[in-house]
Formats: structure tokens, sequence, C-alpha cells
């Protein structure tokens, strides 16, 4: 690989731990390893959702791993389970609440390498 490439490893990832479950990154300008994007997992708890929130300065794909989630953007909500996927346009208000009763796992992926959240 070149210097441009690096890999996270699975036991390297930055884990930041929430009230309703956690995030983990594995990409983005902290971690050094992209000038361009974000990338992570979220992890909800079945019964738990995160806070309302919007990205300022980026969109943001969300794509459902595992377990059933509820997202609202805006005032729209959609359901969603394993190979779903969504796009969030920037300054959109959204949140995601797992619906189910297995942890919801997702991938997210932000179209800058230093994302900013405003909650609601």
């Amino acid at each position: 690989m070149g210097e441009q490439s690096r890999v996270t490893a699975a036991d390297a990832v930055t884990v930041e731990e929430q009230p309703w479950g956690r995030l983990e990154w594995m990409v983005s300008a902290a971690l050094g390893n992209s000038a361009t994007m974000t990338v992570g997992r979220c992890y909800i708890r079945p019964g738990e959702q995160n806070p309302r929130h919007y990205h300022p300065n980026c969109d943001e794909v969300l794509h459902v791993l595992q377990g059933t989630i509820e997202h609202t953007v805006a005032d729209d909500k959609v359901a969603m389970g394993p190979g779903d996927t969504i796009s969030i346009p920037s300054g959109a208000v959204h949140n995601a609440r797992n619906v189910g009763a297995d942890e919801a796992i997702f991938v997210i992926c932000f179209s800058t390498p230093n994302r900013e959240t405003v909650g609601e």
C-alpha cells in the first residue's frame, strides 16, 4: 500500500460510548487516515435512540447491517432493516431509533474528514 493508504485494524478503532449505544470511528481527519471523509459504525441498543441532530458541514450516508430502525429525517419516518441505505443531506435534522429486539448496527459515512454535529 502507498503512503496515502492506511488500514485501521479492528482493535484500533476509536470508540465513543453513548447512553444509547456507541460509535466506532475507523476513518477521519482526527485519526489521520483521510483528508476527504469520515467513516464509522453506530450501535444502538434495543428500545434506544440517538438524539435528533444535524450535520451543518456534510452529507451522511447510513447503511443498516443488523437490526431494525426507524429513521426520522425532519418529519418523515422510514423503517429500515439490513441492506437498507439512506442518504441524509447536510443540515437535515435526523435520528435513528432501534425498534427491534436485537442491537442495531449500521455503517455511517460523511462527506468530510471533520464531521460537525449539532444537537437539537
